[in-house]
């Protein structure tokens, strides 16, 4: 517009300064509907350089032109790599400035400062976009890496959740529902020896495996409700072990004896449990591989920790044998198939006690767990005693 409102413009000079103005207008429309105008490199500069061809045959008609330099200072850097953008740059300052001198017909120190201070922002402005544009890009990147990894980590979690769920059912199953059932076959066969020589002796041993059964379905029954122990329903640890050591001695006619001793002390529910499972498990595999006629089952409350011991007189086995878990071979005690033994070994460290085995070929077995138990330090009570009239000092206590 004000090259048009000019003086000195010429109706066919007008018309020419339209002209131009609707070509670069144009090409320039025509570049951003240009679908290839900014990923292809090549279709970038053929459209820049029918844009610099056109804006170059206006700013020819006009001194005006020059105020279309600064949007092309942006789009070069903007669509050509850095290497090719700087020297494009350049170049359209000095056509730049060199045709304003020439429309002015002198040359000032304006005249340069205006399109170099431009060029230089308009670089320095696309270059920091890019920039911001590029650290975006990588934090977005990096925040779906960090949701990647997090949905990972979880699902790890998980997996490792499901699989230490499993190990824990595998060693509940093993030291509850497992025992009962050998227990259950055993005494089944033993009143199927008995029949019919001896229906009494037979229907005993029915009777202990029905009482087996109903035990065997009580803890399926827990296993669905996630509760702790019947046995310890309504019971202490103590009383459990007696029953468990009773039962023990009905079931495989062994002469299993309980012990406790010291002053008992209140246990967290997860240890009792777990002294109970490790009883559960060394009698049931003394039942069915030491041959003992003879089993010591002692309870010791100690001040700062508890420790289970079950000791039989059977064959006894070799204790470095059963660290390969089950499938080794060789004859068992209290360790049983190898992984009753692992079994109570990791139920014992879960809860940060201490399993020891000790055996030998013919030696019997000797099986100790240990966990400590928080001490609860007694509060010195220190009496008050009221001294009579005159001794000591007056009308006080003694402290």
């Amino acid at each position: 517009m004000r090259a048009l409102v000019g003086t000195d413009v010429s109706s066919a000079r007008a018309a020419l300064i339209v002209v131009g103005v609707v070509v670069t207008a144009g090409v320039y429309a025509a570049g951003n509907l240009l679908p290839s105008v900014g990923p292809s490199r090549r279709a970038s500069m053929v459209w820049l350089g029918c844009l610099t061809l056109a804006w170059g045959g206006f700013y020819a008609l006009t001194a005006e032109g020059i105020w279309f330099a600064f949007p092309l200072f942006f789009l070069v850097p903007h669509l050509l790599p850095v290497r090719l953008a700087v020297p494009a740059v350049a170049g359209l300052t000095v056509l730049a400035i060199v045709g304003y001198g020439m429309h002015r017909g002198e040359f000032a120190v304006g005249m340069v400062l205006g399109p170099v201070l431009g060029a230089a922002v308009a670089v320095a402005t696309v270059l920091g976009y890019q920039a911001l544009q590029r650290e975006s890009e990588e934090r977005r990147r990096l925040v779906e890496d960090v949701v990647a990894a997090r949905a990972s980590l979880a699902a790890a979690e998980r997996h490792a959740g499901v699989l230490a769920e499993r190990e824990r059912l595998a060693r509940e199953i093993h030291d509850t529902l497992a025992q009962g059932f050998s227990s259950i076959q055993l005494l089944l066969r033993a009143a199927e020896r008995a029949l019919p020589a001896d229906p009494l002796a037979a229907d005993r041993h029915v009777r202990l495996a029905r009482i087996t059964a109903t035990d065997n379905l009580a803890e399926a029954r827990r296993f669905v409700r996630a509760l702790a122990p019947p046995e310890l329903d309504g019971s202490s640890l103590p009383a459990a072990l007696e029953r468990l050591c009773a039962r023990t001695a009905a079931e495989a006619e062994l002469d299993v004896r309980f012990h406790n001793t010291g002053d008992a002390v209140g246990l967290p529910t997860a240890v009792e449990v777990a002294l109970l499972r490790i009883a559960q498990s060394a009698l049931g595999n003394t039942v069915r591989h030491a041959g003992a006629s003879r089993v010591e089952v002692t309870l010791s409350h100690m001040d700062a920790s508890v420790t289970l011991d079950v000791v039989d007189d059977g064959r006894g086995f070799d204790p470095a044998g059963r660290l390969g878990g089950p499938g080794r071979g060789g004859e068992g005690g209290s360790g049983g198939t190898g992984f009753g033994l692992a079994a109570m070994r990791t139920r014992a460290a879960e809860l940060g006690g201490v399993l020891t085995v000790e055996s030998g070929v013919g030696q019997g077995a000797a099986i100790a767990v240990t966990f400590s138990v928080p001490v609860v330090a007694a509060v010195p009570v220190v009496p008050v005693v009221p001294v009579a009239a005159g001794s000591g000092s007056e009308g006080g206590t003694a402290r």
